[in-house]
Formats: structure tokens, sequence, C-alpha cells
């Protein structure tokens, strides 16, 4: 059995550069990933991994649902066999200039 120790919101994990920015140029799949490195980082700040988030949403700005496909894929890629619950969505726009995908994600993390 285990019990919950502690959950995370992870408000929105943005394809941020070491600078801060949104790399130009770069495709839907390549801002999804730099979104789960991120969103890696962040997760590893509070002792916790890829798998243990229980739950994410995955914004992608376009009307386009080939571009929506393409960011899923490369999301599902990067977090491997953990096959977490998720909620896809298109939208118009996202907070940076040339963002086109973002991850918000809870994670829990179990204490034996």
């Amino acid at each position: 059995m285990f019990l919950l120790e502690w959950n995370f919101f992870m408000a929105g994990a943005c394809p941020l550069d070491q600078e801060g920015r949104v790399p130009e140029g770069i495709s839907v799949e390549e801002q999804a990933k730099l979104c789960v490195e991120n969103l890696r980082a962040a997760l590893q700040e509070c002792d916790a991994a890829l798998k243990d988030v229980a739950y994410t949403r995955v914004l992608v700005a376009s009307g386009d649902q080939a571009d929506l496909v393409a960011a899923w894929q490369a999301i599902r890629e990067e977090f491997g066999s953990h096959d977490v619950p998720s909620t896809l969505s298109g939208v118009t726009v996202l907070g940076y200039s040339g963002q086109l995908v973002e991850i918000e994600a809870v994670a829990a993390v179990a204490k034996e």
C-alpha cells in the first residue's frame, strides 16, 4: 500500500531555452520535447520524475489536428512506457512569442 506524500502542480512547462526564450523556427515536435525537458527539470527539483506524473494537459496553439497529433506523439515518446492520463487541446494562442506547445502536469509522489 502507498500513502500519498506529495502532490505537485506544474503550471505550464513551456518550450523555453536557457535564455528564457522560445527558440525560433523549431517545429511543434521539437517544442513538445523541450517542454518535457523543462518539466523533467522542474520535477527533479521536487525529487520527482516523469513516472510520478498522474495527469497532464497539453495545449497546442494550432487549429490543425495534425499539429496536435505531432505534439502528442513527441510527448508520449518522452514519457516512454508511463501512459499518463492526459487532455490534448488546440488553443488559439499561448503566452510567449512563437510558442506552440505547453504542458500542465500534476505529479503524485507516494510514500511506501
